[in-house]
């Protein structure tokens, strides 16, 4: 059985970077297959709006990730996923819980949406409920406000598009300045694709820099490293990772 688990604002400003979401995430990616429920595919990071009105830590994204589990264990996985976020998490958090089978959704493209939406707009935690009833999802608050829950689901509704977040981890394919073809780095890397920030495929021979950390983001469902160009004078195109901090400003607007 394929399903979406995603959670949100698990830190606060004192801990972030320490035990923050994408930590939590890992851990209940490592229990389920420590329990031997199945297995989890890598973390992706969904940038949500920044609004004053939206209470975050620092960055107001979710964190999601893919597991083929056993049906029977579908119920474990929903409990200690909950137990976790309850014991780990910061006192002072709002951390939400969202568990989805895509193959039991009822309309999975108006949870696509919502994640969108969410994307743009500042949501409440009742129209949250009222969708993810409808659509037979798990969703569910473990401290403080809940108020974890909208992000939660938004990030499962972006992670099932298929077209949006950023891999949680870092691609340990070389040091910085590094030389590359994009054969290569799609080998060392393990990732789908390397594209360019119009979207052109790069293939075979194509020369990449290497940057100082090097990110994937989910694209067509499929990974992806992102490049840009570097100046090239009569010369064949010479491409260059792009940067965390690039990729985070891609994922808040949207391309």
């Amino acid at each position: 059985m394929r399903i979406l688990l995603s959670i949100d604002d698990t830190d606060n400003f004192t801990t972030k970077g320490i035990k923050g979401t994408g930590d939590l995430a890992k851990n209940i990616s490592r229990a389920i297959k420590s329990n031997g429920w199945g297995a989890s595919s890598r973390i992706t990071r969904h940038q949500l709006l920044l609004h004053e009105d939206i209470p975050y830590t620092s960055h107001n994204s979710s964190m999601c990730f893919e597991a083929d589990i056993d049906p029977q264990y579908l119920q474990a996985v929903i409990d200690f996923s909950a137990r976790h976020l309850e014991t780990e998490s910061e006192p002072e958090a709002d951390p939400g819980l969202c568990v989805v089978v895509p193959d039991r959704l009822a309309d999975p493209v108006r949870l696509i949406g919502y994640g969108y939406l969410a994307k743009r707009e500042v949501l409440d935690k009742n129209g949250a409920y009222a969708l993810a009833s409808e659509l037979g999802i798990h969703l569910s608050e473990h401290g403080g406000t809940g108020q974890g829950i909208i992000g939660a689901m938004a990030g499962a509704g972006l992670r099932l598009g298929g077209n949006d977040g950023s891999f949680k981890d870092k691609h340990k394919v070389g040091e910085p300045g590094t030389i590359l073809t994009a054969a290569e780095l799609c080998a060392l890397a393990k990732v789908d694709q390397i594209k360019s920030l119009d979207g052109a495929l790069l293939e075979g021979k194509a020369t990449v820099v290497l940057g100082n950390m090097v990110k994937s983001i989910l694209s067509e469902g499929k990974a992806v490293i992102p490049v840009q160009l570097l100046e090239t004078a009569d010369q064949a195109p010479v491409w260059k990772t792009c940067s965390k901090e690039q990729i985070h400003l891609l994922q808040r607007t949207g391309q």
